[in-house]
């Protein structure tokens, strides 16, 4: 157990540094870092069928509570990544925030270190890209964007996961809106697996085999993950328990 006290000791010096120490406010997006690092590899020397999903903390004063969320892709022999993704400043152009563009997958969002949350490949994964391709396409919500509860980026991501279950997609407690539920308040979890219930991303519980059990109290998120151990907060993200005390 020490190890546990020790990982919730360090998970409340991490709140505390991110409520204090980051520079979150005072970033300046003309300026912030939009370099890519490393985690996808060059398209043009790799024939094989990719999808990548990544999650980033959000641009601004917004990256003290949640992360920003996309889809990439790339067909077997293809010469570049497709992102997807939803970006709610679309809006003002009077179009659609769905947004699709032909570039890298892995750089910074702003200035923040992008995190890889899945990483498929191969010659099955041809058949996945048509249908994360569908999905995108299908998405209900591309004239409204709403910081909070939804929808936004994350529901985005959550749909596209819903859709393809293979992915198997574990979206982070900090994917605010990824709960987001309009017409049907029961429907499968993120990854498309188990079960949730969800009161417009405001309240709502998550059981699933990828997600572990997760309660959604005003878009935060709080649960716990047996495979393997984790425990899941708001602010904070996932904390992962090894199994031994030593």
């Amino acid at each position: 157990m020490r190890k546990f006290y020790f990982s919730v000791l360090l998970a409340f010096i991490a709140l505390t540094l991110i409520l204090s120490g980051c520079n979150f406010a005072d970033a300046n997006w003309r300026t912030a870092s939009r370099a890519r690092v490393g985690l996808a590899p060059d398209p043009e020397n790799t024939p094989e069928a990719i999808v990548q999903i990544y999650s980033a903390r959000a641009f601004g004063w917004r990256g003290y509570f949640g992360v920003h969320t996309w889809v990439a892709v790339k067909p077997s022999l293809a010469k570049h990544f497709t992102v997807y993704e939803v970006i709610g400043w679309y809006l003002r152009r009077g179009g659609s925030v769905l947004s699709v563009q032909e570039r890298a997958p892995d750089h910074r969002w702003f200035g923040n270190m992008p995190e890889l949350l899945v990483d498929k490949r191969g010659k099955q994964v041809d058949a996945l890209i048509d249908r994360i391709q569908e999905a995108a396409n299908g998405y209900p919500y591309q004239d409204r964007y709403t910081i909070w509860p939804g929808p936004n980026s994350n529901t985005f991501t959550a749909w596209v996961a819903r859709s393809v279950p293979e992915l198997g997609l574990d979206l982070p407690p900090t994917a605010i809106g990824k709960d987001f539920l309009e017409e049907n308040f029961v429907a499968t979890a993120p990854s498309g697996t188990g079960w949730q219930f969800s009161l417009f991303g405001l309240l709502g519980v998550i059981v699933s085999e990828v997600e572990g059990i997760e309660l959604n109290f005003l878009g935060l998120s709080f649960g716990v993950d047996m495979n393997p151990l984790a425990l899941k907060l708001p602010l904070i993200g996932r904390i992962d328990f090894t199994s031994d005390d030593s």
